[in-house]
This record gives structure tokens, sequence and C-alpha cells, in this order.
């Protein structure tokens, strides 16, 4: 099993998870995806949320802040998107993507497990 499958595995045993992905945002394209549920497309999410991925590095370029993102959060009224760039040397260009069930999801935790995941898996 890859890493990648593992970390997919750890993102989809976070409470509340519907599906998690790791994206390539200079393709837009889903490296590795997972997910339980049919309402999530997880391929139109990959695309999209590298939309938002390069639109946030492009802004924090612009204003000339010279930090990294940890992370992007979307709320939506029954689900949270979590995007996490990814950091590590050989993983620069990836992001971790997770859907949460609001109703079943802790935020501060499902964020902190993330970190975690982020920090251990290099592609």
């Amino acid at each position: 099993m890859s890493n990648m499958d593992i970390a997919l595995k750890d993102m989809m045993v976070i409470d509340g998870a519907l599906g998690a992905a790791v994206v390539d945002y200079n393709s837009g394209m889903a490296l590795g995806m997972l997910g339980s549920s049919k309402q999530l497309d997880l391929q139109i999410a990959a695309a999209g949320n590298t939309e938002v991925v390069r639109a946030k590095m492009r802004t924090i370029d612009q204003l000339g802040i010279k930090e990294d993102i940890e992370d992007i959060l979307i709320t939506l009224t029954g689900q949270y998107h979590v995007i996490r760039p990814m950091t590590g040397r050989k993983s620069k260009g990836l992001f971790l993507y997770l859907a949460l069930d609001r109703g079943r999801a802790n935020l501060a935790m499902a964020r902190h497990r993330l970190k975690g995941i982020e920090e251990d898996l290099e592609v």
C-alpha cells in the first residue's frame, strides 16, 4: 500500500469524512481519491478546488505576503470543505482535499488531523 493510499484512508477515518483526495494543482488532476458519498464527485471537486488554490496563491503573491497557506476552509450549510496545500520539498504543487459532514465533524480536530497526515505524506 502506497503512502498516498494510507493518507487517503487516514483522511476518511476523520469523523464526518465524505470524501478525500490528493490533487496536483498544476494540472487539476486528482492523484488519489477515496469517498463514500454518491453526491460528491471528487473529480469535479479536484478540478474546481484547483482554481481556488491557484487564485488564493496568486492573491497572496500580489499582496506581497511572505507566508504559506495552511489551509483554505469553505463552509457550506451542511458540509465543510478543507483544502491543505502540501509543503514538503517533493510534494509542492499538491494539496489535500477533505469534505466533511458538518453535523458529524469536529472542525478543529479535522484540521489538526489533516496537518499530521500532510506532514507524514511524502509523495
